[in-house]
Order: structure tokens, then sequence, then C-alpha cells
């Protein structure tokens, strides 16, 4: 980073001296004012997390005020208090993502959006390969990749893997080259955490390999291995004071601490030099906590303090986070460090001033220089929010290495944190311009080429799929209409088919199913009763659309049908067993739907006596009731017959429904829980089934040439229950046969057919 004084605040700091005018544009708890702490009260005790967390809203908010009232400039290289892209905003962007993890706040959210949406979600640079290289530059990479695991939207993270697949040549490249890619220990916190996060994000570990390597060629020209510390750059090897002293810069080498803090919270448990970062990282800690002042801070010189008497906070704020992440995580002795810690952060809330923010911030440069009370740089907010959040953690146990990242955000919470653009100029103040404006966007959205639908089988543009987080579509022959207004809200819904044969679909937000009618039987005889099973990805009713397209067993963009039922039972259904052999009914007689949504689908279906043994008659009615939010329809069946006594009914789950080989399936009969995960299509995806049973009724399971079985126990004219479920990986909810099998596991059937 090249010197450059930052130009006094005091227009910004005098705008924001009360407290409510922070609120401008943000969430009320953001600005919730919290007393300044006696730094002499407070320097041994744990801070309340409440009290520091209303701390760093504060200064959230007043970060957010006073960079939204600077204007952007065109070239943001030298911007010390605006919006940018370079590392002075990408360092507090670092800290008010982590900030937004704990609290979700939608303004904050919506700021950091609208940064990484002003740049187009690109890095500075591009001018020659030397500057493409620069970590400063790559600092903002952790905003996109912070918002890509919010979000799995594949644009937010392609310019910068991009960047980052371009320079892996270079950074690992033998023999070392003269000039170091790192050559300057602030690097360590702008490229690194990105370079090792892409590989926790994407699964490949070129990206973490590539950093390593270059890791440790600057660890092998800057550290001291006699001091524990970094200089910050080759010209201060050899810089000593008239007293013999190293020169050693305070935010230099709390740069360091927090990048590798932030390095292994993505390096594998396994990573062969874990051990390394992590034994350098204690001794660092060690030799940083003989050097804290009296006061709980640290001088901007580490060895010289004498020279540099006043507070610092940016590499005082990076140094009090780094030790409590370390006693979060285990790394550091609790014992030993939380005094240094807790010192620390008294000393740094007293530096917060009236606008909220934190001051005492060294101007940026390379190396010490003398800094005032009123001193504030974006920089410096983000080390002061990555200390307090860990402070906020210290009364809870130490957790594991590595970290895992971000879960997605709902669809809903997304929308809500996204930057919505205001509508063009021509298009404001005109009714008709709004209208005709609004039935364009529903025109492009209709029609439109998606690559995420209509592109699967297409080399990756950059991120691979497994990168996304996303399962691929099916190849798709072409994408049906979309849904007319008022029919693409999610429901529950039972429909008559006559059209399909006499086909019954029935289906909710999650999961659809059909079983088929008389004139099916007579046009493609044997027809039966089994249960068919389809994939959906959307959460509106897709069914009957994707009969009307004629070609239902091909992928249009919404779901398919390509589970086969045959004559078999297909997902749930069933029979009697007896001399060792199931017989079957043929497809439904009569029906009768009782409600057919928005909350619940239900109907009733009769089957006409059927041949059930050697001398014996028996006949059903079914009951299918499937609600909203689940992937279980609930079936209540009553067998009838002419002669008395019991019955062994037989449910069923087809063995090859969609392959030439079984798939996999197991019974807990204690539960009386079922599972069936099928043979992955290497197009279509993987089908998951389920019953659950009443475990009271269990009687055995067996195998036929092309049905798993569970044997019940059953007596005619008393109703009984059991559940059948579906799930397709290519769908919204489940994306592997250990998502599908613990959410079969936590479900709580009733068995009691009154209810």
């Amino acid at each position: 980073m090249i010197f450059q004084p930052l130009s006094p605040l005091a227009r910004i700091l005098a705008a924001s001296l009360a407290t409510a005018s922070l609120a401008t544009g943000l969430s009320a708890h953001a600005v919730a004012a919290a007393p300044k702490p006696s730094a002499a009260a407070k320097s041994a005790a744990i801070p309340s997390p409440d009290a520091v967390l209303a701390v760093l809203n504060r200064a959230n908010a007043a970060q957010i005020q006073a960079m939204r009232a600077e204007p952007i400039p065109v070239s943001t290289g030298g911007a010390v208090r605006e919006m940018s892209s370079n590392w002075v905003s990408a360092t507090y962007y670092v800290g008010a993502a982590r900030l937004a993890r704990v609290t979700n706040d939608r303004d904050t959210l919506v700021f950091l959006s609208e940064a990484a949406e002003h740049f187009n979600y690109g890095l500075r640079g591009a001018r020659s390969p030397k500057l493409m290289l620069n970590a400063d530059e790559w600092a903002i990479g952790d905003l996109y990749e912070e918002l890509y695991a919010r979000r799995k939207q594949p644009g937010v993270i392609m310019p910068l893997h991009q960047r980052l697949d371009w320079s892996v040549q270079h950074l690992t490249r033998t023999p070392i080259p003269q000039h170091l890619v790192w050559w300057w220990s602030d690097a360590l916190f702008m490229a690194p955490p990105v370079l090792a996060r892409m590989s926790a994000q994407t699964g490949d570990r070129t990206y973490l390999d590539a950093m390593d390597k270059q890791w440790w060629r600057t660890f092998a020209r800057l550290y001291d291995p006699d001091e524990s510390l970094y200089f910050r750059d080759e010209r201060f090897i050899e810089r000593r004071d008239d007293q013999g002293r190293k020169l050693f810069w305070s935010r230099g080498n709390g740069w360091v601490m927090a990048g590798m803090a932030r390095v292994l919270e993505s390096v594998p448990a396994d990573y062969g030099s874990r051990p390394r970062y992590l034994t350098t990282f204690q001794a660092m800690a060690k030799r940083v906590a003989s050097l804290q002042r009296a006061d709980g801070l640290w001088a901007s010189s580490l060895m010289q303090p004498d020279l540099f008497p006043e507070a610092e906070t940016s590499g005082s704020a990076f140094f009090v986070y780094a030790l409590a992440w370390g006693i979060n995580h285990g790394v550091l002795d609790r014992a030993t460090y939380l005094p240094h810690v807790t010192r620390g952060w008294a000393a740094l809330e007293a530096q917060v001033l009236p606008s909220g923010m934190i001051g005492a911030v060294q101007k940026t440069g390379d190396q010490p220089v003398t800094t005032a009370p009123a001193d504030i740089g974006p920089y410096g907010t983000g080390a002061f929010l990555l200390a307090g959040i860990e402070v906020m953690n210290l009364g809870k146990s130490a957790t594991a290495l590595p970290l895992a990242e971000p879960a997605p955000d709902a669809p809903d919470f997304i929308v809500a944190t996204t930057p919505t653009p205001a509508l063009p100029r021509t298009v404001q103040g005109s009714p008709e311009e709004t209208a005709r404006h609004a039935a364009e966007m529903k025109a492009v959205a209709a029609l439109a080429y998606d690559p995420a639908i209509e592109g699967p089988g297409l080399a990756p543009a950059t991120v691979p799929p497994a990168a996304l987080g996303q399962p691929t579509p099916p190849k798709m022959i072409y994408r049906m209409a979309p849904p007319p207004a008022g029919q693409d809200r999610p429901r529950a819904t039972v429909r008559y088919a006559p059209e399909r044969l006499d086909d019954i679909l029935w289906e909710n937000d999650r999961t659809a199913h059909r079983i088929y009618g008389p004139a099916l039987e007579l046009a493609e005889p044997p027809s039966t009763s089994g249960i068919d099973a389809w994939g959906k990805s959307v959460r509106y009713p897709f069914m009957t659309r994707q009969l009307r397209t004629g070609d239902q067993h091909a992928y249009h963009g919404e779901g398919i049908d390509y589970y086969n039922v045959g004559t078999f039972r297909g997902a749930g259904g069933l029979g009697v067993w007896d001399g060792g052999k199931l017989w079957v009914s043929r497809n439904w007689k009569s029906y009768k739907i009782l409600k057919d949504g928005p909350d619940v689908a239900s109907f009733k279906v009769d089957y006409a006596p059927w041949r059930a043994g050697a001398a014996r008659k028996v006949w059903e009615s079914r009951t299918f009731t499937l609600p909203m939010g689940t992937n279980f329809t609930r079936l209540v069946s009553t067998f009838q017959s002419d002669r008395k006594g019991p019955l062994t009914v037989a449910v069923g789950i087809t063995k090859k429904p969609t392959a030439k080989t079984p798939g996999a399936f197991s019974l807990d009969k204690a539960k009386g829980v079922v599972t069936f995960w099928d043979v992955t299509d290497p197009d279509k995806g993987t089908m998951g089934l389920a019953l659950l049973l009443d475990p009271r009724q269990i009687v055995d399971v067996v195998e036929t040439d092309s049905d798993w079985l569970v044997l019940l126990k059953v007596s005619p004219d008393k109703p009984f229950v059991y559940y059948m479920g579906a799930a397709w990986d290519k769908g919204l909810d489940f994306h592997s046969r250990a998502e599908w099998e613990a959410y079969v596991q936590a479900q709580k059937p009733s068995f009691d057919p009154a209810k």
C-alpha cells in the first residue's frame, strides 16, 4: 500500500454527533446507543455480549452513513473514506459481513450488496498483470465469497474465480522468482483468506495449495524467528533506531495474525502444513501479548513504544481479534490470553468516538506514524468489528476448526436484502409507462433463455456445477409456458385428468404423484394399482401442464416423470400376500375428491373386488391426504373380504424404477421406517422413496423379482394407516441420500385412522 495521509473527517464527525442521526436507512437495533464503558472497570471482566453488540452496531451504522455521504469516485485506488473496491473499504466489508452473520441486519446486507453490485463483483488491477496479482485488489473477494455463500448465485464469484484461476500459475511458479508476489506483510490479510475460502467453497485444493506455497515464501523473507514477528517488507529488515531496536509495525503484524486466523477457518483439519500455521500463530501471539502496553493497546511501532506513546487502534484491534479468536477456537490458552483480550477490548472501547466509530486509526501507509484521537478509517472499523465479534463469543465453548461456510439464506430474505434498482426515468410518473414496463419485464422473465434451466450439459462457464451448491437440472427438450397469473403460487391440489386416461394427480409444494384409472387399463392392459412419483423443482402445481406438453417423461423446466411403475407397486402401492404370492387389484374403479387445496389435497378411491389367494376375494377403499409442506401422503386403507379372518397386506416399493439394477432399500422394523434411494441416472438424477408403517402391524419383509414388500397384519373392515413419500435430488429440498434419510427419520406419523 502506498503511503497516503488521511484527511480529517471533521465534517462527517460533526454531522454524526447525535446517535439518532445514524439511523438513516438502517435498522433500529443497528444504532442502539450504548454508554461509553470505563476502561478501568471493564478491563478484567468478560464484557456482556449484548453490550458489545450495541457498540458494534453503532460503529457499523456510523461507517455506513459516512460512506454513503461521500460521492463514489470513478477511480477508487486512492479512496480512503468512500465506498470503494480497494483494500481500505474491503477490510470493512470483511468485518461488516461477519457482523451480518450475527445480526442478519437487512440494511447492512443491502449496503454490502450495493457495494458488490456497484463494482459488478469485479476486482481492480486490470491494467497490467502486475496489478492483477496485487493482493490489495483481491481483498474485496471475501465480500463476493460471503454473498455467494449466502445466495449461491454463480455470477457473484465468477470474476473472482477467473482472477484466481489466472493467478495460480504465478503463485506456484518454480524455481522461486527473485521478486515475491506477496512481498509485504499486509498482503497476508488481503489475498490468502480469499484463496483458502475459494478452495473450501469449490472443493478444489488448487487454490489452497497455491496460497500455501506463496504464504511460506513470504514467511521465509519477512518473518523474524528471533522476535516471532514480521517485518513489513524487505526495506525494514536491517533498519534500526539509535538504540538498536528493530522496526516492527503494529498494523502490519496485525494484518498477518488476522489473515492467519481467517485462513485457518478454511484450511481442512488434515492439511499438511496446518500445524505450521498454528505454531507460527501461537508464537506470534505469545510475543504480541508480551508487547501490550499498560493501557491495553499496542504501540504503532511494537518495539519502540516511547516513540509512539499515543493510542492507535488499527493494529490493536487486529491483535484483540486474533487473541480472542485463538481462545474461541482452542488455539490459545484461555487463562494466559484472556486478560490481554479483555484489557485490549476495554482500551478499544475507550477510543470509540461520539459518532460511534472507532478513533485513533493510523492513516493508510506502510510504517508507524503519529495518530490523532479523531483519525478514522473503514479498515479500522472492520478490524474493530472483527475484534468485537470474537469478544462476544468469549463466554462460549471453543469451536473446532475449520468452520463451515454460512448456510444459504431463504429466498425471501435474499430478495429483501438485494438492492432493487429504480425504475428508468422514462417510466417514473406515468401510469401507462409503468404498466408497459411491467409487461416488458414479465416478457423478459418468460421468454429469455435461462442457462440454469436450459444449459445443462454445456461446459461450465468458469464455475463448476459442484461449486454452485445447486443440482444441475436434466437436459431440457424445451421449456413449457409459465403458469397463468394466479396459478404460480404454492398450493396443494388434486385433479382428475380424463384427458390423460383417467389419471388422478396430486401434488403440493414439495412432491407430486399420480395413480391410474379405468381408461388406461383399457388402453394399456395389464395396468394396475401402483403409485407413481414425479420429480418436482417448483413450488407451484405443474403436473397438468407437464402432461399437456405431450412428453411428460422429458424435462421442461419444472419437473419430470421418469419413475417407471409398470405393473409393480411403484412408490407405496399395495396388495394382498397369500401363498407366497402377491395378489393386486386393477386400476381404481371410482373416485371422489374431498378437498382440492390450497392447504390440503385429499381424495378417496375404491378398487373393484379381486382375487387374493386360492379361494378369497377382497376389495378396498383408500383415502389419500397430502398437506402443504411435507413430502408424505397419508393413506387410510380399509379392506373388505368375502371370508372372515385377517389379511396379510403387502406395501411395496419397486426395486428398479429408473435403472436396470436395484436401488438401496432399508427397513427399520422397530420404527416402521422404510427408505429407498434409487440408482442415479447421469442426467435425470435420483429418486428417493420412503414408507412409514405402524411397527405393531409389521410381520415380515419379502423380496420379489420386482418389489420389496413389507407385510402387515390387517383385519377386514378395520381401517389402517400408512404414509408414502418421495423426493428428487434435482428438486428444491434434498440433494443427497443422507439428507433424505435424515428427513424421513425425523417424521412423527400418527397411525390412528380417526385423525
